[in-house]
């Protein structure tokens, strides 16, 4: 594992790397935990909810890992050296701008990075390598600039849906507050599971703007920047019905922590 440097980023290394590498958001504190740890820190089953995102990407063969740290940064750097043969990277997002600004966060260590990029959540625990591998297949077979994970869910409420054309394709992610009656409809929804072509993704993180309410940069973005700059956008229904459990609060870390002892987990 690399050393910090006083920066707190992990040097970049220089040698391109072909194979698929994978930026993992681990920056928050989660407000909502009522926990000083941050958030991806919260034990379920008795680990560290990140260990298990980290766990899925490498029984994927996705041995490039990134992560994005911002508070505590210390602590999850420390956690994440308990790792055997670990070879993870550090990315600080010293101010927590958004999703997409913790990406460009990441850009000195993905201009090396000629294989593509896949971005994933460090505080969902029950990201399957099943659903990871499908994508990667999917996408060395079509090769579009972006491939987005989605997820058919019976209950989509609050979830950004995923809008496709009469012919089936990708056009847009419509957020549930301004869905029509029609793409409130929609079943089929977006799980922050994003997987680049790398130099797409560069060109998509230097166009994003923090034009919002919010004053963020989103990674959601990014499909409709590479979609109106003429390039291919997919989405892919590959995620498992376990992994549309999300954790803000410490009512649905019990949820999950059941759930993950149901599947065999401990």
């Amino acid at each position: 594992m690399n050393s910090p440097d006083p920066s707190g980023s992990s040097p970049p290394k220089p040698q391109p790397s072909d194979g698929p590498c994978a930026v993992v958001l681990a920056a928050g504190k989660g407000t909502r935990m009522n926990s000083d740890l941050p958030k991806v820190l919260c034990p379920v089953v008795g680990r560290a909810m990140i260990h298990f995102v980290i766990d899925a990407l490498e029984a994927a063969g996705i041995s490039r890992q990134i992560v994005v740290v911002g508070y505590e940064a210390d602590a999850v750097k420390r956690e994440l050296a308990t790792r055997s043969g670990s070879n993870i990277q550090f990315a600080l997002q010293a101010e927590q701008l958004g999703t997409g600004h913790a990406v460009q966060c990441c850009g000195d260590f993905l201009a090396d990075q000629t294989g593509p990029t896949i971005v994933v959540a460090g505080d969902s625990p029950l990201i399957q390598a099943a659903s990871l591998k499908t994508l990667l297949k999917h996408f060395n077979e079509t090769q579009p600039a972006l491939l987005l994970g989605t997820l058919k869910k019976d209950d989509p409420t609050g979830l950004g849906r995923i809008v496709r054309n009469e012919a089936g394709e990708f056009i847009g992610i419509v957020e549930h507050k301004d869905a029509t009656p029609e793409q409130l409809a929609i079943n089929e929804v977006n799980m922050s599971t994003y997987l680049f072509r790398t130099p797409d993704l560069l060109d998509a993180l230097a166009m994003l703007k923090n034009d919002n309410a919010q004053g963020e940069y989103y990674l959601t973005d990014c499909a409709r920047l590479l979609r109106e700059s003429g390039r291919p956008v997919a989405a892919l229904p590959a995620l498992q019905p376990c992994e549309s459990l999300s954790i803000n609060n410490p009512d649905e870390l019990r949820l999950v922590d059941q759930q993950m002892r149901t599947m065999g987990y401990a």
